[in-house]
């Protein structure tokens, strides 16, 4: 299995349940300043939209190329497209193709975007590659309950295999839904867009 740290989306990773139920309580963080953001402010506005950078964050780190706060990959991202700022205020992203771009020029982490497949296609995918980025919805976290629908959410793959995947979910809300967290194929699938960004060995 592949190894990385398990880095959350939000810097205090034990008040996640609160900031999914009321993101606006994000600001509480007091540990916002960690993320590099320059204020609590900038940190609430982002700090939904970092999974992406989460997993970054993570590979990154595994690759010994260090763990840059949070903000400051998003705010690198962004300058490359894998964010776009829309003049309403939202955030659309994490962008595969442009992440994907950034990965390589600016990191020399060969990545490439993986489409239309099935958690069986993820099993493949592994076969050649170190981690999968891969789009889930975000109450995988509750893997027993039915998702209202698939996507919106990333998470890092750390194994997969016809027993289990194995991933670090950015948005756990304790240990054992955030870091190392495995599911049976069929389970991940329920939660699984079908798109993920491969990222070689």
């Amino acid at each position: 299995m592949a190894q990385a740290p398990c880095f959350a989306q939000w810097e205090s990773p034990a008040m996640g349940r609160d900031f999914a139920a009321d993101p606006a309580r994000l600001a509480e963080d007091p540990l916002w300043a960690a993320s590099g953001a320059r204020d609590a402010a900038e940190y609430a506005r982002w700090a939904h939209h970092v999974c992406g950078m989460a997993c970054v964050r993570m590979v990154l780190a595994a690759r010994g190329l260090g763990a840059p706060p949070i903000l400051e990959l998003a705010r690198a991202a962004t300058a490359r497209g894998a964010y776009v700022e829309e003049a309403g205020g939202a955030i659309r992203g994490m962008v595969y193709a442009p992440c994907v771009a950034w990965l390589r020029e600016d990191w020399g982490i060969e990545a490439e975007v993986v489409v239309g497949i099935d958690a069986h296609g993820i099993v493949r995918a592994m076969e050649r590659a170190e981690f999968l980025i891969a789009s889930v919805h975000p109450s995988i976290r509750a893997p027993d309950a039915p998702p209202p629908r698939r996507g919106g959410h990333l998470v890092l793959v750390l194994e997969a295999g016809p027993d289990a995947i194995v991933f670090h979910n950015p948005s756990g809300f304790d240990a054992a839904t955030r870091c190392g967290a495995r599911l049976a194929p069929a389970k991940f699938d329920r939660f699984f867009a079908g798109r993920a960004i491969a990222i070689a060995r």
